[in-house]
Formats: structure tokens, C-alpha cells, sequence
């Protein structure tokens, strides 16, 4: 990718443990960082709700936590998408082993979705993007493009979702003739409430313009997003974030289509109570318009300007558009590839052969079985068709779970890392900085520079504190 990016995934716990989830999430977070089994615990309170020991860094270059009763999985910073592929089952095979070896099999499991279907409550796959504080502004239709974009891709983005969110229809959700309250395209939208906000928590937006660069603030700002879906399959996760990466790449160029949605929140709750379509936008103007053909507009911009620039972008580019044609003319044919498609698929052979409704709890454990992390058990993997650019194997995600990207900061701060764990000092360990007891404070605000050669010098401080 022409950036540096990065997922945060929230992991849905199931346990029949007495002592509920909290004591599972509690046990597995601690046998991670135990004697530095994946990486260092924070020595240091990070916030008010973070105590000293509440997570830590990875070897890998990522990060895991606790987060308001989830666990909370970053991957490392990544360059290209086969690596950010990579990094994100990381996360979910640190969990399998963990729960292997803690005996926890019959009792805990973990799933790699955004809902819960018995209390309401939501959480997250956050993405991170980093881009360029260039001389071009963005201008305010820009950002408005880009609103529109990020509303409409869930048409391949979407994890597909067993139910609706109580009370949804109140809020207008469900209010379009023809909308489907048993199955609808994305997770989340029942739980945005914004276009554009700052804060994540009880008012999420589409776009989070909270400006937390973690990196040079005079050359970088970070693009976090929020209402996405987590992914299962392979094709659908990079899809959605390499799409996105170039029509980032278009912002930053200044060469964004001019597409301005009338209502962007109530669009994409709208549209994903219509998995059997018609999928229509109403644009700013007035014109209602094919959001396929919307989509195409950002595609055929992409390619115009970035076709040929390297082989993964090729590749996104032939999926984008393989897909998008798929989406209105023969759905199905993305079974294995886009999520929520495949989802629905699945479930609607199921309702056939077991003569359920779709509103039997059944189908909802069904619907978590899709997202396990364990891939023996995952329902959504076993029907993955994946580009063979983009196949990844069982030893390429055991690699990620220990060493870090070699071409972003990732790979120096778990090289400094490494040599931390040796030295009986407190330290702090974050993103774009990196303290020890009696040595200055390290800064990695360049999310490109990769050679540990580079901090050498601090190195030698670090280990002379041994003497």
C-alpha cells in the first residue's frame, strides 16, 4: 500500500464459566504476557481505565489489552496487505493457543464479530490509516466524497448480521418499504449515530475525526475509522481496507469523485436492511442513484490514476472490480468472498435443511460460529475463496505472531523490546515513543523507518545499564 496501516479487533467472549467472561479475558491476557510469552506488559498506568498490567507491546510489533471488559488485539504497523492479513490472524491464533494451553476448550471461545444478540451491546474493528499532510487541503468535498465512499463500501465490507438492533425501526431504520429486519449486510450500522465526530464511545461516526497522529503530527495525521465490520474471509478484509487505502491515495491527489450523499448515517443504516437491494443513494442534489454504479465511479478513478503502480495494486484493482460487477449482476457468485454474502448463503441452506425461521436462536449461535477464531471451528473459513495473491498459510501466520513487519517502525520497537525483557529497569512502551529508566526517550515518529541500525546508539545506553 502507498501507507502505513493498521486493525484493532474487540473479541466477543463466550464462556460457561460462573465467573463469566471477565475472569476468561483476565486469564488469557495474563498467560500472553507471562514470563514475556508474546510481549511485555505496560510497567506504568497508560489512562484512567488502563492500570499498569492491563495489556502490553508485542514481539510482533502489535499491542493487546483489556478494553472495557474486551480483549483487544492491534496489529503491528503494515506496508502491504498480505502482511496486514497476516498480523490480523496473528491475533486470533495468540487466542487459540492461549486457550489450548490454559485448558479453557470446553469452556471459553472467542469470536471475531462486532454484536452481541442477547444484550444489545456492540464493539469494535477499528481501522487505522495513515495519511499525508500534504500541500493540496482536503477540502470539505473531499471528505464528503470520501463519507460516501466509506458508507457505500459496506456492499462488499459487511460481516452480515442474524437480527436487528431492538428498537432500530423506532430510529428510522426500517421505515423503507421491502427493508428486512432477520438478516441484514453490516453489524454496526444499527449503532452509528454520525457522519463526523470526534469521540468514539456513545456518539460513533463513519469517519472519527479525532487528529491522534501517533506519529510526526507536522507530516501525518491518522484516519480512524470505527463503523466497519470485522472480517472473516480473506477476500473481504482486503478488499475493504485496500479499496479504501486507494481511495485515500485519490484524497491525497485531490482526484476524488464528486459524490455527496443527502444522508450518510441513515444511508448506511438503510441500505443494510436491504441485503436483497434495490441499493439506492440519495445524493445531496436529490438524484437517487445505483450505489454499484457510485462505487464504480471511485473504482474507475483509481484505476485511471493508479493501474500499473504495482502488482497488490493491480490485484485490488481486478477484485474491486470482479466484485462490483458480481454485486449487480450475480451475488452468489461472491460466496466465499464477500462475508455477509457468504453468511446469508450459508444460513439460508441451513433454514431449508433444519425447516427453522430465521428468528430461531439456533441460527444466532450459528451466526457466532461463523466468527470463531479457531479456524477448525469457523464456519465462514471453510467456505473461503481466496486470490492466490493473497493466500496465506498456517506458518506464515505463526511467523506473525512473533516477529514484527520488516519494513515499518514495528520492526525496531520489537527489536528494542527483545533487549528490554533482559533488563531489570522500568520502561515504557508506545506507538511512537519508547522511555527507559536513565536514558532519554526514544522517538519513532517515522512510521517507514524500519532499521534497527537506526537506534543503535540507544541500544548501547540500554545495555550499558547492566553494569
Amino acid at each position: 500500500m502507498n501507507r502505513v496501516v493498521g486493525l484493532e479487533t474487540e473479541y466477543g467472549c463466550l464462556t460457561n464459566d460462573p465467573s463469566g467472561p471477565p475472569s476468561a479475558v483476565g486469564r488469557v491476557r495474563n498467560w500472553i504476557f507471562d514470563r514475556a510469552r508474546y510481549g511485555l506488559p505496560d510497567m506504568h498506568q497508560r489512562d484512567w481505565d488502563e492500570p499498569a498490567g492491563n495489556g502490553g507491546f508485542l514481539f510482533n510489533g502489535g499491542r493487546a489489552y483489556v478494553d472495557m471488559g474486551h480483549l483487544e488485539y492491534c496489529t503491528p504497523e503494515c506496508l502491504s496487505l498480505i502482511d496486514l492479513l497476516r498480523y490480523d490472524r496473528a491475533g486470533d491464533a495468540i487466542l487459540v493457543q492461549a486457550v489450548k494451553d490454559l485448558r479453557l476448550s470446553d469452556q471459553v471461545s472467542f469470536i471475531r464479530n462486532n454484536i452481541d444478540h442477547y444484550s444489545g451491546a456492540t464493539f469494535g474493528c477499528h481501522e487505522n490509516y495513515l495519511v499525508r499532510r500534504s500541500s493540496t487541503p482536503i477540502t470539505e468535498t473531499n471528505v464528503l466524497s470520501l463519507l460516501a465512499f466509506l458508507t457505500l463500501r459496506q456492499l462488499y465490507g459487511g460481516a452480515g448480521r442474524v437480527g436487528a438492533t431492538p428498537g432500530a425501526e423506532l430510529r428510522g431504520d426500517l421505515i423503507r418499504p421491502g427493508a428486512d429486519s432477520h438478516f441484514q449486510i453490516s453489524q454496526r450500522a444499527d449503532y452509528i449515530n454520525n457522519d463526523l465526530f470526534e469521540w468514539v464511545q456513545f456518539n460513533r461516526a463513519i469517519i472519527n475525526t479525532r487528529d491522534e497522529p501517533l506519529a510526526d503530527a507536522r507530516k501525518y495525521r491518522r484516519l480512524h475509522l470505527l463503523h466497519g465490520d470485522t472480517s472473516v474471509l480473506p477476500t473481504t478484509l482486503l478488499l475493504k481496507v485496500g479499496t479504501t487505502s486507494l481511495v485515500l491515495d485519490l484524497l491525497e491527489l485531490d482526484r476524488m469523485p464528486r459524490i455527496v450523499l443527502a444522508d450518510a448515517v441513515l444511508s448506511f443504516r438503510g441500505m443494510s436492511h436491504q441485503p436483497d437491494g434495490p441499493w439506492v443513494a440519495t445524493l445531496a442534489d436529490g438524484r437517487r442513484e445505483n450505489a454499484i454504479e457510485l462505487l464504480f465511479q471511485f473504482y474507475e478513478a483509481a484505476r485511471s490514476e493508479f493501474n500499473g503502480r504495482d502488482e497488490e495494486t493491480n490485484v485490488v484493482l481486478d477484485v474491486w472490480q470482479e466484485t462490483l460487477t458480481a454485486l449487480g449482476k450475480q451475488p452468489e457468485a461472491l460466496v466465499g468472498k464477500v462475508d455477509w454474502i457468504t453468511k446469508r448463503w450459508l444460513f439460508q441452506q441451513f433454514i431449508e435443511r433444519e425447516k427453522i425461521p430465521w428468528i430461531d436462536p439456533w441460527l444466532r449461535a450459528q451466526d457466532l460460529e461463523f466468527h470463531h477464531v479457531d479456524p477448525a471451528r469457523n464456519l465462514g473459513l471453510a467456505l473461503a475463496q481466496t486470490p492466490p495473491a493473497w493466500e496465506i498459510t498456517a506458518d506464515d501466520i505463526a511467523e506473525a505472531t512473533r516477529h514484527a513487519p520488516t519494513n515499518t517502525r514495528a520492526q525496531i520497537r520489537s527489536h528494542i523490546m527483545h533487549q528490554l525483557k533482559h533488563h531489570p529497569i522500568r520502561y515504557f512502551v508506545d506507538w511512537e515513543v519508547i522511555d527507559a529508566e536513565g536514558i532519554n526517550s526514544l522517538n519513532l515518529l517515522n512510521p517507514f523507518e524500519s532499521s534497527p541500525d537506526t537506534v543503535e546508539n540507544w541500544c548501547k545506553q540500554l545495555n550499558s545499564t547492566k553494569n
